[in-house]
């Protein structure tokens, strides 16, 4: 969630209390201090004082001790969220299940900013030392990534288990109310701005299954299937269909959604790595919401797992969130490598294309950026949250449905302001000659 600035460098202008050395700040200065002044946000504490327009719309409130802790030990994203995820910070003016508004208002307001030698001198004073000493984070925290290590070697099987069972295995019937019945947890494909988020997710599944040249007979692997929306999908139009995926709450819902709608001689879910995956001669593999798993230094051997389960003249669909260049750092930021998806690494369009490209024997045919259609399936789910508040507070926990409300606003952002993206390429398997079979011009509708 890259919704707030920030700069390593000293700024200029300091609150008003940082340039009178001998007097305490409150509470409310030290953060003024630290997020710059003229602030169209209201901000208040737990020691009564307050900054900015007392009119404003949106704002936040420190409610505790361990909450300045939080800020002042981790300051910028990381030390935000633990102090809202454990509930000792509050967004004014906002519900917990979408604070969509609040953020949007807050991001455009903090400019994170490193103090002066001075004013940091000031704040340690008046907060007093004990609020430097690192306390332990809220539960829903991932371990840094210098100390999972013990889960074994960055994208190793077992430690790609272990992350994948800290997200996507929170509980179905969680994820049942946020994604609703089609739960599907990827980018849906509005057809119009009025569509809901049912037929946009039906609609994605379509476009994918066309571009894929699928028909009744063929043969389908999909990997990372999560709760086999695709798999379903291509079943109940004759398709035989395999899906492998690492979490095991995913797999059994998955499988008993197949039994229920008597689709069991046709597809299969099967809790498992997609490189256990030994069939070949597929028609076509599609990975929908993997390969922000991968890691890419591991896309080489991803993208040559597909190509040698495809036939001569398959086709390939990867779907994945992107970055909107090719040469930053694929890591994700704190926040979301400690509270959403572990060891996720994002990079641009062209650097999939060229991976994809360079492994040989597959050709790219199209590909296009859908990223304002992930903002609304976003904007859908946080809708879906706050409709299922008191229910997703009784399944997972406050701290677990406040995580997951300003996650997904917060994303919801990132796609709007063009921070991430999403992007489908589309390529298929060659002969031994270069050749494909394919018509001339796109075969799908948009």
């Amino acid at each position: 969630m890259t919704t707030f600035k920030d700069s390593s460098t000293s700024t200029t202008h300091e609150s008003r209390s940082a340039h009178d050395s001998s007097r305490k700040m409150t509470l409310a200065e030290i953060f003024e201090s630290l997020v710059g002044g003229n602030l169209s946000i209201r901000i208040t504490a737990y020691d009564g004082s307050s900054a900015g327009p007392a009119d404003a719309e949106y704002g936040l409130n420190l409610k505790t001790s361990r909450g300045t802790t939080y800020l002042v030990t981790a300051p910028g994203d990381l030390g935000l969220a633990r102090a809202y995820v454990s509930g000792d910070l509050e967004l004014i003016g906002a519900h917990p299940g979408d604070p969509y508004h609040a953020l949007r208002a807050l991001a455009a307001d903090l400019e994170f900013k490193r103090p002066s030698p001075l004013t940091l001198a000031q704040i340690a004073r008046s907060l007093g030392i004990e609020h430097f000493k690192p306390i332990a984070p809220p539960p829903q925290e991932a371990l840094p990534r210098w100390r999972r290590f013990a889960e074994g070697l960055r994208h190793s099987r077992s430690r790609d288990a272990e992350v994948i069972h800290y997200h996507y295995d929170v509980s179905n019937t969680f994820y049942e109310w946020v994604l609703g019945p089609s739960m599907t947890y990827t980018c849906a494909l509005y057809p119009d701005l009025e569509a809901s988020l049912e037929t946009a997710q039906e609609n994605k599944y379509r476009l994918i299954f066309e571009k894929l040249r699928l028909k009744p007979g063929d043969r389908l692997l999909d990997i990372g299937c999560g709760w086999g929306g695709m798999v379903r999908y291509a079943a109940r139009r004759g398709v035989k269909v395999i899906g492998a995926t690492l979490s095991k709450e995913q797999a059994e819902w998955a499988q008993q959604a197949i039994i229920d709608e008597g689709l069991s001689d046709l597809a299969e879910v099967r809790h498992s790595d997609y490189r256990d995956i030994t069939e070949t001669g597929f028609d076509a593999v599609s990975s929908i919401g993997l390969t922000e798993h991968i890691g890419v230094s591991n896309y080489p051997a991803y993208f040559t797992f597909m190509r040698d389960r495809l036939r001569v003249g398959g086709m390939l669909l990867n779907h994945c969130i992107t970055r909107p260049d090719n040469g930053k750092s694929g890591r994700a930021g704190s926040f979301i490598d400690r509270y959403v998806f572990p060891d996720g690494e994002l990079t641009g369009s062209g650097k999939i294309i060229s991976k994809l490209q360079d492994i040989g024997g597959m050709e790219v045919i199209h590909e296009e950026n859908i990223r304002d259609h992930y903002a609304m399936t976003l904007r859908d789910w946080n809708r879906n949250l706050v409709e299922h508040w008191d229910e997703a507070v009784a399944e997972v926990g406050d701290g677990t449905a406040r995580l997951w409300g300003l996650y997904m606003a917060g994303c919801r952002i990132g796609f709007e302001r063009d921070i991430v993206q999403l992007h489908h390429v589309l390529a298929t398997k060659l002969d031994d000659k270069g050749r494909n079979d394919l018509p001339l011009r796109p075969w799908w509708q948009p």
